[in-house]
């Protein structure tokens, strides 16, 4: 196996960690990381966490140039939708962290 194929499922797999702790925690996730973030918006974190597994499960599952491509356009347009987001008092922290990731996943993504 190449170092390639190693990173690339090393990645995927810690995607897929990340994603089960924002779809089953949250609460727990949230306040440790953007702690002004609405209680009542935890359905928007637990749907990143769902779209998170589901990507990196492809990825691990095939990971194929083009299934690499297809989440790093998901993750970029993640990225752009955070955008407008980072400014706000609410949002602002959390948009900043998921869009961060995303961006930085997205870009390594799309040259792996």
């Amino acid at each position: 196996m190449s170092a390639r194929h190693v990173l690339v499922r090393t990645t995927a797999g810690v995607g897929i960690a990340a994603g089960l702790a924002l779809l089953t925690r949250p609460g727990q996730v949230v306040a440790r990381l953007a702690p002004g973030y609405p209680p009542d918006r935890l359905w928007i974190v637990r749907l990143l966490g769902a779209r998170l597994v589901g990507q990196h499960a492809a990825v691990l599952a095939v990971p194929r140039p083009p299934v690499l491509r297809l989440a790093a356009g998901l993750d970029l347009l993640h990225a752009a939708t955070m955008l407008p987001l980072v400014g706000s008092t609410r949002y602002g922290r959390a948009a900043r962290i998921s869009g961060g990731v995303a961006a930085a996943y997205g870009a390594w993504a799309s040259r792996a």
